[in-house]
C-alpha cells in the first residue's frame, strides 16, 4: 500500500539526522485498522530490506506535527520500533506510512 501525505509540505530527512528529532508520545495513527495495516506494512518494508536491500520512503510525523520524509532500507520492525539501515530508529507511533517503489 503507498502512503499519500495530505501534508502541503513534507520535508526530506536523512537518516542520520533521525537521532537528533523529537517524536510525540501519542500514536499519529488513530484507528485500529489502521494501525494493523501499518505494522503489515512494516513487516514488508523488513522482508524488502533484508532479502533485496530495497528502499522505501517512510513518512513520519514529530512531535511539532511536521511530516517528514526518508528513503531507506528498515533492517527490523516490532511494535514498538523501525529499525533503519544506518542504525537510527523511528518510533513506530510516529510513522504515517510507506511508500514501496
Amino acid at each position: 500500500m503507498s502512503f499519500i501525505p495530505t501534508a502541503a509540505t513534507v520535508e526530506i530527512v536523512e537518516k542520520e539526522s533521525i537521532q537528533n528529532l523529537l517524536f510525540s508520545h501519542e500514536d499519529v495513527v488513530a484507528e485500529a485498522t489502521d494501525r494493523q495495516r501499518r505494522r503489515a506494512d512494516a513487516d514488508r518494508a523488513v522482508k524488502l530490506g533484508n532479502a533485496y536491500q530495497g528502499k522505501l520512503d517512510i513518512y513520519f510525523q514529530t512531535a511539532d506535527g511536521a511530516t517528514k520524509r526518508v528513503a531507506t532500507t528498515v533492517w527490523a520492525a516490532d511494535a514498538e520500533h523501525l529499525t533503519l539501515k544506518s542504525g537510527a530508529t523511528v518510533p513506530m507511533r510516529a510513522v504515517l506510512g510507506f511508500d514501496f517503489y
